[in-house]
Order: C-alpha cells, then sequence, then structure tokens
C-alpha cells in the first residue's frame, strides 16, 4: 500500500494545482485568466512636484455658515491635464492643479523631466485673492497663434486664459513662467464657482468655445473666511436646479483681431443643475458636438446640438424606457450623483458610447456607474430622444466607490477600452455615511440650510476615503473586472481627475491622476505588451492653404513645422480588416477636471497592415470636410486640408 500512497501524493498535488487553476471567482473569471490579463499591464509611478516654499494646506478656508461641513466644501480642486504645451512635437507637459498649495503647476512629464523647471502659473496682476481658488486647467490655443496656452478655471472667479508668447531668449521646447501672460474671458469678474470646462466648435464656425460648468450659486461667497452672510446648499439631493449658471463662451473675434468671448446662456433646467464634469461629441455626424452635463443631486443632460454660426441652440434629449427598466438607468431622468463622463466606443460598432461617474460604493447610496451604449438610432435624436440603453451591471462597470473622473482608453493596444476611474471622497477616521444617509432620506426643504448637515471636518470625518482607484480590464466573457491591486497600481488615494496621453511618443497610452489633499502621480506605461497601433496628431493649418491632406509619419529628429492648432471636436473612423468600425475624436477637454491630450489613438492587436480611417472635420471657416486614408499602423502628423468644398 505504500506505493499507493505515494502515488496519490502528486497525483493529488496535481489536482490541487489544477483546480485552483480553474477556481472561478466572484466575478466569473478565472483566477488564472485573471493573472494572464494582469500580465498585459504595467506602470510606473513618479510623483508630480509643486513649486512652494508654503506649507501644504488640508482644507480650505470657508465662509463660517460652512465651517462645520468644511471637508465636503474641501472636497474637490485636485486637477490634471497632459497637453504638448512647450511645442516639441511630443503631448508631454503635465499641468497640475494642487489644492494643497492652492496653485498651478506646469512641469515636464516626471519619465523626461529635465527639459526644463517646474513652474507656477501666476493670475495676478489680474484681480486675485484668498476667497479664490483654481479647480483646473485646460490647454488649448485661445488666440490660435500656433502656440499652447493654458485655461485656469476657478472657486470665486471667472476663468483665466493664460496666452503663451515666446519671450526673446527662450528656445523652442522650453518653458518659463514668463511666456505666459493672464488674460480675462469672460466680459465681467464675477463669483463663479466651476467645475469643469472644455473646448468646442459649438456653432460650426471653424473656432473653439468653452463650455462652462458651474457648481454653486453664482455670487456666492463659499472660501470667503469673513463673510457676514451664510451660503445656500442644494435644494433637493435628487432633483436639483438651484446651482451656478452653466455657460457657453462664444469665440469672436475684435476689429483688432484680438480673440473675445461672449456669453451665452442655457435654459433653467439645464443650466442650474449641480455640474461637476462636462463631455462634448459629436454623437449624430453632423459635425456639431453634443454636450453632457454630469449634475450632482439630480438628473444629467444631454443636448442635441441645433446650433447655427450665428444662433446657438440646443434641443434636450432623454432616454426611452420600458415597462422594467427603473428611471435612474433612463439617460436624463436619473437621481445620481454625476461627477464624471467620457466618451469611447465600448462595443466597437462605430458610434460613441459614453461612461458615468456617480457614487456607487458598496455600503453607501448603493447608487450605479452608468454605461450608454448607443443603439445607433441617431435619427431618434430629432425626436427629442436619446438612442441609449444602459448597461453598465452587464459590463460589471456598475460598481465602484464614489466616482469622479473616468477615462476610457486602450492601454495595452489590443483594441479593447479600459476604464480607469478616480473614487473616493473625504479622507477621515469617523465613517460619517451613517449621518450622511440621515440627511439624504430627510425633507429637501431642509437641506439647503447647511445647519442641518452633519458635522463633517477634516482629519475627523470619512466619506469612503480609503478606497483605491479601479483600473477595469475587459475579460473574454465580455464582463469589465478590476486588476488595479493586481497590476501594482491599487494603493489607496482620495482622487479626482485623471488626464491620459502617449507622452514619449512610444505607442502605448500613459495616465497622471490628481488627488485630493495628498501627492498626485504620473504613471508611465511599460507594458512588455508590443501590439500595434495607430496614432494621429490631427492639426489645421493657420494663415496657409492646404489643397490636399498632408500624412506625416512621426519622426522625433524631424519635426513637421506648419503653424497650426489641434484639431478638436474632428473625428476618426477605423474600419478594421473584419470590417468592423470603430471611432474615436480629437477630445477638448471632456471629464471632471483631467484633461487628455488631443491625440487620437486605436490599438490595433496582431493587425500589421494598412487600415481605412475616415476622416471628418471642420476647417477654420468652419466648412465641414471628409477624408478617406489607407494607412499603416505607426505615429502620423495629418495636416488636415482648408480648401472650400
Amino acid at each position: 500500500m505504500d506505493w499507493l500512497k505515494k502515488l496519490l501524493v502528486p497525483i493529488s498535488a496535481l489536482l490541487i494545482i489544477i483546480i485552483l487553476g480553474v477556481m472561478v471567482l466572484p466575478n466569473g473569471i478565472s483566477s488564472a485568466a485573471k493573472d494572464s490579463l494582469a500580465s498585459e499591464f504595467k506602470f510606473k509611478k513618479n510623483a508630480l512636484t509643486y513649486q512652494s516654499g508654503n506649507e501644504p494646506k488640508k482644507a480650505r478656508e470657508v465662509n463660517p455658515s460652512l465651517e462645520h461641513i468644511k471637508s465636503w466644501i474641501s472636497s474637490v480642486g485636485a486637477g490634471v491635464a497632459i497637453n504638448d504645451i512647450d511645442g516639441n512635437g511630443k503631448p508631454d507637459d503635465v499641468c497640475h492643479v494642487d489644492p494643497r498649495y492652492n496653485g498651478v503647476t506646469i512641469e515636464a512629464a516626471p519619465n523626461n523631466a529635465n527639459r526644463y523647471k517646474p513652474f507656477n502659473l501666476d493670475p495676478k496682476p489680474l484681480k486675485y485673492d484668498k476667497t479664490m481658488a483654481p479647480m483646473g486647467c485646460l490647454p488649448g490655443d485661445i488666440n490660435e497663434d500656433g502656440l499652447m496656452d493654458v485655461l485656469v478655471y476657478y472657486w470665486g472667479r471667472t476663468p483665466i486664459g493664460f496666452i503663451q508668447n515666446k519671450s526673446p531668449g527662450n528656445n523652442e521646447g522650453s518653458l518659463s513662467a514668463s511666456r505666459f501672460e493672464p488674460h480675462e474671458l469672460a466680459s465681467k469678474v464675477d463669483h463663479w464657482y466651476t467645475n469643469a470646462a472644455s473646448w468646442a466648435d459649438i456653432n460650426g464656425d471653424g473656432h473653439k468655445d468653452i463650455i462652462i460648468g458651474n457648481y454653486f450659486q453664482d455670487g456666492a461667497h463659499i472660501l470667503d473666511e469673513g463673510a457676514t452672510k451664510g451660503d445656500s446648499m442644494q435644494h433637493s439631493m435628487s432633483n436639483a436646479f438651484n446651482g451656478g449658471d452653466n455657460r457657453i463662451l462664444l469665440w469672436t473675434r475684435g476689429k483688432d483681431k484680438t480673440v473675445n468671448y461672449k456669453e451665452v446662456s442655457l435654459p433653467e433646467k439645464v443650466s442650474k443643475g449641480w455640474t461637476l464634469a462636462i463631455g462634448a461629441a459629436d454623437l449624430n455626424g453632423d459635425l456639431l458636438p453634443e454636450i453632457y452635463f454630469a449634475n450632482d443631486f439630480g438628473p444629467d443632460r444631454l443636448l442635441l446640438n441645433i446650433s447655427e454660426t450665428n444662433k446657438v441652440k440646443f434641443k434636450l434629449l432623454q432616454g426611452e424606457s420600458a415597462i422594467n427598466t427603473p428611471k435612474s438607468s433612463v439617460l436624463g431622468k436619473d437621481s445620481f450623483k454625476g461627477m464624471g463622463i467620457d466618451f469611447g466606443d465600448i462595443n466597437r460598432d462605430g458610434y460613441f458610447d459614453m461612461y458615468i461617474s456617480n457614487i456607487a460604493d458598496e455600503y453607501a447610496l448603493m447608487e450605479s456607474h452608468l454605461a450608454f451604449i448607443s443603439t445607433g438610432k441617431t435619427q431618434k435624436m430629432e425626436k427629442g430622444i436619446a438612442p441609449y440603453k444602459e448597461e453598465s451591471h452587464e459590463l460589471g462597470l456598475n460598481r465602484s466607490s464614489w466616482g469622479w473622473g473616468t477615462k476610457l482608453t486602450d492601454f495595452n493596444n489590443d483594441g479593447v477600452l479600459e476604464v480607469v476611474q478616480a473614487t473616493g471622497f473625504i479622507k477621515g477616521k469617523v465613517n460619517k455615511w451613517a449621518q450622511l444617509q440621515e440627511v439624504a432620506m430627510g425633507n429637501d426643504t431642509l437641506l439647503s440650510n447647511p445647519e442641518t448637515w452633519p458635522n463633517l471636518k477634516p482629519g475627523r470625518a470619512d466619506l469612503s476615503g480609503h478606497d483605491h482607484n479601479p483600473f477595469f480590464v475587459r475579460s473574454k466573457s465580455g464582463k469589465y473586472i478590476d486588476l488595479s491591486k493586481d497590476i501594482g497600481i491599487g494603493d489607496p488615494h482620495v482622487s479626482r481627475g485623471i488626464a491620459t496621453s502617449d507622452v514619449d511618443l512610444d505607442g502605448d497610452a500613459d495616465f497622471a491622476m490628481a488627488n485630493q489633499w495628498e501627492e498626485s502621480y504620473f504613471y508611465e506605461n511599460v507594458s512588455p505588451v508590443k501590439n500595434k497601433f495607430l496614432e494621429l496628431k490631427l492639426k489645421l493649418p493657420i494663415n496657409k492653404s492646404l489643397k490636399d491632406t498632408q500624412v506625416i509619419p512621426y519622426d522625433e529628429h524631424e519635426q513637421f513645422k506648419v503653424n497650426s492648432i489641434n484639431a478638436i471636436g474632428a473625428t476618426v473612423k477605423l474600419t478594421l480588416p473584419s470590417g468592423k468600425t470603430v471611432i474615436n475624436q480629437v477630445d477638448g477637454g471632456n471629464g471632471h477636471s483631467g484633461k487628455r491630450s488631443p491625440l487620437v489613438r486605436f490599438g490595433l492587436g496582431d493587425i500589421n497592415k494598412k487600415v481605412q480611417i475616415d476622416i471628418n472635420w471642420r476647417d477654420l471657416k468652419g466648412i465641414k470636410h471628409h477624408q478617406k486614408l489607407m494607412i499603416r499602423p505607426g505615429i502620423y502628423t495629418i495636416m488636415l486640408n482648408n480648401k472650400e468644398g
């Protein structure tokens, strides 16, 4: 019998290995399959810097009426954007808003940080004091001179445009504070509380307008510790329309050729939501961007853009519901706490889908993130119908924590989008969810008075303050699973904005995460996977007529020297050898406080031959164009023609 025992030992061990290998986890994927997926992702974490000799703060100074909820008031302000600010041809400059120092820093991406010294954007000599605080930065060529400027939006004042002027003695590729001069963008300085901003050509004239999403009421004194009058909170936890006014700042050029902006108001049921994130994309193919406002404390809003050059006009869209459809799963009727929005072709059918972050903590409000998947029936928009079906549960994207910014990006170039999300609210020692639930379930008429709110002071109160940021990867089953901890980026953080870019133009996407009241980080993609890809820099020439579109393969040593701007809002539809189509766009700043670079990226997997792309855009005269190209995998600058047609 000894020989039988000796035989059974290795057999038993083998069976255990087999069982472990096929063990099915709660998300429906085996541990072996999960490990295999995780092996395709690897990131190198680097801290972002901030230039200041001051001691870091842990909370904001607030209106005395809000002192006992200071942590709540202090819960936003971390932001990050990645773009080519220094003009070296690479989207490798980081604009970072750090609430600890109440300032905005521009620095080279940490993987190539020796190009210039980090510096701060100084809003003075414009009106600026301690009752104001930056909430995010949005790079963009404000005056269309070919140099990248930076728009900074604030609590306590209107946005400022930092216009870049090449200073004498500064070489191309280097940056300093002396290059940026602050300019007012609104018609008058006022108390706005802006939490999101994005570029988009709203009226189709070829020039980029600014969409502004505001939060607290205009004229409030939220950050004024010397205020003698109290401020009001929201009127409802699920149907509040007493927030600040959202606006369109419409591009105009004055007689002296300076760029000005004209304020355009929106309908009250759209303009006065408590907006935390904005998305803009051409959803029906007419080259006019639709707008998605992700609102706290009430329904989000999707607007069909029916504007003309001399008139801004929108139609409110709402989803259709069946007898078994929950109200909050219908687009435009949710009662959730919208805090992030991004567009991407999740199901690879050639139409934009939308992913929206809400509060979806398992032991909190039990809301749901929202994945609105296009049905492709865009003609329904003319009838006021949003042709989308909510499928977050089916996709495995409905739960995480207290969600904020989110980005849909293909990090391993397999052609399938990953989802990275910023989460967390207030970090402290005492869980305050029970007290917050009491407020949420109470009478809405009490909500606007901050005295009825629980004690939420810094260092003590905790609301989803110790969670990690999920990194969702789609498995073969079709469901997404969170691999954040499996790939080494699962440390707990309280985060807000996410910016993505291929900063070194090596073909894979990197990202930065802006954290609230703590260090923020840049994650360099160092994955061993070498799938094929297509990266496009779509540009519009300035003061130069091109009869034909020019496609220039990227060469690190020979940049194409034509004065140009990014073709914000242009769409690219990729046709795969299988016949499937996938769509992407030149992003103008979608989301909460994280702004991706304007690169258009497609993962191609093992495809190593020419693929067809269809580009649609408007030139600087507002004329529509379409171009079909056959192009090999790689990185290209595409200088779009601007001939009349």
